[in-house]
């Protein structure tokens, strides 16, 4: 680890001993910083919500912007806080709402498939996940461009036991744990590049270049798919519901599973637009390129 990856792990740190009253002072600075100052991916988000909700006046896709980025600084601020958060606080502000969908297969030795997305606290999803069993949890993961922001931030994110596994070894890691009954975590609202995929959808109005690897998983070991849905309930507190998508992938025909999983983050997204990574560039790769 070099100097610099160090002075900012140890500013993590610093900043996640904070409680979180402070934290949230924090964020409100870090949203006006971001929204008035220098209106960080403005342009992106703006762009990304009008092409979604046509049907939506600009004066109500400005209503979502702004709850969008007080939203993104507390997410910010509280994935910080995960350097120093203890198993208790996760429980507490990540309540798992019916963990029994998910418990009642492990406990019959069956694996299973958790797809979520991009959407309210995902990271402390990780955290909940990891908790809720002694089962070991793959959380898959497309590696981040700095190697050393990434190195610190994985460190984080398996504090309570999770095995962060980058996309291009997901399938190999799943057969090598095919004797363990074990979940895998799939975010499935990711923007593979062109050489990573070929397959659009229709999502949220556009056509949509997307992974297929959930489908392939599911496919070639016909574990469930249970959707892991993260609701915010109010500044700093979570709650996440479980529904069962698929029970034997085998049956569905090509690209079918792909359709239904899209389709339900985009039911979830029409909920609480706010709530989902407008920032990201999700919709860059067009058909006709």
């Amino acid at each position: 680890m070099n100097i610099q990856s160090q002075l900012l792990s140890a500013a993590i740190y610093l900043i996640s001993l904070l409680p979180f009253w402070a934290l949230y002072i924090l964020s409100d600075a870090i949203g006006f910083f971001l929204y008035y100052v220098i209106r960080y991916r403005k342009g992106v988000v703006r762009t990304n919500l009008i092409n979604s909700f046509p049907e939506k006046s600009l004066k109500e896709i400005k209503v979502i912007e702004k709850k969008f980025y007080r939203f993104l600084s507390d997410l910010i601020v509280e994935n910080i806080k995960m350097r120093t958060m203890s198993a208790k606080d996760a429980k507490k502000r990540l309540k798992l709402l019916n963990p029994e969908v998910v418990l009642d297969y492990l406990d019959k030795e069956q694996s299973v498939i958790i797809a979520s997305s991009h959407y309210a606290n995902w990271e402390w999803g990780i955290y909940s996940l990891s908790l809720m069993t002694d089962k070991p949890a793959l959380i898959i993961y497309k590696p981040l461009s700095n190697k050393y922001f990434g190195a610190i931030y994985n460190k984080m994110r398996t504090r309570f036991g999770s095995t962060m596994v980058p996309m291009k070894q997901t399938f190999r890691k799943i057969v090598g744990y095919k004797d363990r009954t074990h979940t895998s975590v799939f975010l499935a609202d990711q923007t593979p590049t062109k050489s990573e995929s070929n397959h659009f959808i229709n999502f949220l109005n556009q056509p949509t270049l997307v992974f297929k690897g959930l489908e392939r998983i599911a496919r070639r070991t016909n574990y469930p798919i249970i959707y892991c849905h993260i609701d915010r309930i109010k500044r700093g507190y979570y709650c996440a519901t479980f529904t069962p998508l698929i029970t034997e992938a085998s049956l569905y025909a090509e690209n079918e599973i792909t359709r239904i999983n899209n389709q339900f983050i985009e039911k979830i997204i029409h909920e609480k637009p706010e709530l989902w990574l407008w920032s990201h560039k999700r919709w860059k790769h067009k058909p006709h390129d």
